[in-house]
């Protein structure tokens, strides 16, 4: 049986990995709630919480680095401010009054599916 979260869910599981990571919100509500939709559904489509922002294989295994929050999201708020999908911002980049913006992708090409 296919587990389901509602949106509720999915922003208390969001909330609790800021929280225990010190990470902030990206504080454009209409870009935060469109990647907030987007881990819904990825959710509940594959059963885990997918990068909304990044292509997958559908399996959990190969799919691993990009699971919310993604095996580079540390990296990316320390050199970029905020994470690949814009979701994640350090509280240094929000004080800072800075745009989230574009950044490199850390994955892997072999990763890509």
């Amino acid at each position: 049986m296919k587990r389901e979260k509602t949106r509720d869910q999915v922003v208390t599981f969001v909330q609790a990995v800021a929280a225990h990571q010190d990470w902030r919100f990206n504080p454009d509500r209409e870009f935060l709630d469109f990647v907030l939709d987007g881990l819904h559904t990825n959710f509940n489509r594959y059963g885990y919480f997918l990068c909304p922002c990044r292509e997958s294989w559908g399996d959990r295994e190969k799919d691993r680095d990009v699971i919310c929050p993604c095996a580079y999201a540390g990296e990316d708020l320390e050199e970029y401010g905020n994470c690949y999908c814009g979701l994640f911002v350090s509280k240094e980049h929000l004080n800072a009054g800075k745009d989230t913006g574009s950044i490199p992708e850390r994955r892997r090409e072999e990763k890509i599916p």
